[in-house]
């Protein structure tokens, strides 16, 4: 089972987990299940309606995208945000309200220097919800994760890669693997991996070897299908995916020593 770390949040007592985040070698119950992605031109079929509720929502300030996951078929209908911003927490609890949702996880790909996150600013608002970062990133939350763990929200789970090089701490979350989750799986890849390019690598503990290292090996290495979501987008791109990015990505496709150069020009 996955080991936690709980960190003390400054305006909630010392939490508790409820909502089991469980390692790889744990057990799930699971459903039969489909993905109908809700943004961008990519579905799924299935005989079984979709159990994944998705909304892609966007700050414009600083171009971040936020994520929005629930299990509709779970009675509660439980969810979380993946890389909310401080200014447009409001909309995105407001959306919540709407949708019928128990929202429980507040996430973040790695710390981020361009904006805010919004997940303390939710901790004051949503009494229950918990925080969670990488455990790499040495950064304060409820919860840590690492590599192999998983996010459990209802039925369905987020499954943690670490995908260094933009910082030190960054992951990915990738949706789970079998028939009972989304299908094609969806990798939500923050900084890592941009559509048609990549994060910076010149702060924050970055390594253009390492970014390297870690999208060929943690994101190339998934299906083809997979739907890639960025945590930013400055062209007005919304979705891409693993096999595209293979094959078109300006400098993910060249080789390492040519990638190494792109990076110390920019």
């Amino acid at each position: 089972m996955l080991q936690l770390r709980f960190l003390q949040a400054s305006l909630s007592p010392k939490p508790h987990l409820t909502f089991p985040l469980i390692s790889s070698s744990g057990s799930l119950r699971i459903s039969q299940t489909k993905l109908r992605s809700q943004m961008g031109s990519y579905t799924t079929s299935s005989q079984q309606p979709s159990k994944l509720l998705f909304r892609q929502l966007f700050e414009k300030e600083s171009a971040t995208y936020t994520y929005l996951l629930a299990d509709a078929s779970h009675p509660e209908k439980l969810a979380l945000l993946v890389d909310p911003v401080d200014k447009t927490v409001d909309r995105d609890l407001a959306l919540v309200k709407d949708l019928g949702l128990k929202l429980i996880y507040a996430i973040n790909t790695h710390v981020h220097a361009d904006h805010v996150t919004g997940t303390g600013l939710i901790k004051t608002k949503v009494p229950g919800v918990k925080s969670i970062i990488s455990k790499a990133s040495d950064a304060k939350a409820d919860l840590v994760v690492e590599p192999g763990d998983k996010i459990c929200f209802g039925d369905l789970f987020l499954e943690v890669r670490a995908t260094p090089g933009h910082t030190l701490g960054c992951v990915t979350y990738v949706t789970g693997d079998g028939p009972s989750q989304p299908q094609p799986r969806m990798a939500f890849t923050g900084d890592a991996l941009l559509i048609r390019g990549c994060g910076r690598t010149d702060f924050q503990g970055g390594s253009s070897q390492q970014l390297y290292k870690s999208v060929h090996s943690q994101i190339f290495t998934l299906p083809k299908d997979t739907l890639v979501y960025p945590a930013h987008d400055y062209k007005g791109f919304t979705v891409s995916t693993v096999g595209e990015e293979m094959l078109f990505n300006a400098r993910l496709t060249k080789d390492e020593e040519a990638f190494k150069n792109i990076m110390a020009s920019k």
